[in-house]
């Protein structure tokens, strides 16, 4: 993603989280922070064809595009967030954006995806 593409994303984040109401300030928790930067615009409470759910994913094995499969420990998860085209769960396009976020904020994320459980 090119430097004016990821401008745009972020102003189009920002226009509709403005509109829903929502905060524009670094928001304290894991699941405010995805809310906040539009993890939970594709990944639901279930599977769709835009993105798997991350309801219960932490500990499981998950099916890669290249019919390998990894363990969804707190690795997979960061490495996923950091470089989301680096492992493809089998059945979804490369799709999901690479955000700019610090060691602070994907930590954050991770803790919440690992606390969503089943």
């Amino acid at each position: 993603m090119t430097v004016a593409e990821r401008a745009v994303a972020w102003v189009a984040l920002l226009l509709v989280l403005t509109a829903c109401g929502a905060a524009t300030e670094t928001p304290a928790t894991g699941e405010g922070l995805a809310r906040e930067i539009g993890c939970l615009s594709c990944h639901t409470d279930t599977s769709t064809q835009l993105a798997p759910t991350l309801h219960g994913l932490a500990g499981t094995e998950v099916r890669l595009e290249d019919g390998s499969t990894v363990v969804a420990d707190s690795e997979y998860i960061r490495r996923s967030i950091a470089d989301p085209g680096a492992q493809i769960v089998e059945g979804y396009r490369p799709a999901m954006p690479r955000f700019d976020l610090t060691a602070e904020e994907i930590d954050r994320l991770v803790e919440y995806v690992e606390g969503l459980g089943s």
